[in-house]
């Protein structure tokens, strides 16, 4: 599933980013450039460096959280 940042994601924000992809039992990836990331993990959350208008892949190794994605979307994270 192919998203744009909307703001930056740093500090509290990948905090719950990390946390609400931590309830997801399944393996979640995300693909920037050149960047393949476990979504789960604050620190290659932290280090991807997710700023407005970059593009990303989220990758769910099962069905899509699509109540997941629809919070960070109406939270103004990701569009």
């Amino acid at each position: 599933m192919k998203l744009t940042v909307k703001k930056p994601v740093f500090g509290e924000t990948a905090s719950t980013f990390v946390n609400r992809l931590g309830e997801y039992e399944d393996t979640v990836l995300i693909r920037k450039d050149h960047w393949v990331i476990d979504a789960k993990s604050l620190l290659g959350v932290l280090a991807v460096s997710l700023q407005p208008g970059d593009e990303i892949e989220l990758d769910f190794s099962g069905e899509p959280d699509q109540q997941a994605v629809q919070q960070f979307k109406d939270q103004g994270i990701f569009e």
